[in-house]
């Protein structure tokens, strides 16, 4: 299999970063998508995902959730599996996202296989506008 660097196949770098999500943890589709870059977007993560067929064996995919910390697959296997993993929920079903929410790759391992790093999560989003009123 190449590497991430070595293949331009958008689904296979999603991948390469979705494997690096630790157990216990989640991150959302918008944080795969803004470490692959690009022009990588969430429903492409989203389509990758749900094309992982025999893959699913290697690519942590229950791992994967979307921004407000809710399962987007039918059924419960996703909950479980997180469960399994120590990932809590609160009572509207979300994934706690304060206690699990990964904070991306390190930057030394982005670099070098060719991906960004997440802003802290504190700062405001590059395109976010301040609000004067």
């Amino acid at each position: 299999m190449a590497s991430p660097t070595d293949t331009q196949d958008p689904f296979e770098r999603i991948y390469a970063v979705c494997e690096q999500v630790p157990s216990g943890q989640v991150a959302t589709y918008g944080d795969i998508a803004a470490i692959v870059g690009g022009g990588c977007d969430a429903r492409t993560v989203g389509h990758a995902m749900a094309a992982l067929g025999s893959r699913a064996a290697s690519v942590p995919w229950q791992r994967i959730i979307n921004r407000t910390g809710g399962i987007s697959t039918s059924g419960d296997r996703q909950r479980q599996l997180l469960e399994a993993e120590g990932v809590a929920f609160d009572d509207a079903g979300h994934v706690r996202m304060d206690a699990h929410h990964w904070r991306g790759p390190s930057e030394a391992w982005a670099r070098a296989h060719g991906f960004s790093v997440l802003p802290p999560r504190d700062a405001p989003a590059p395109d976010a506008q301040l609000k004067l009123f």
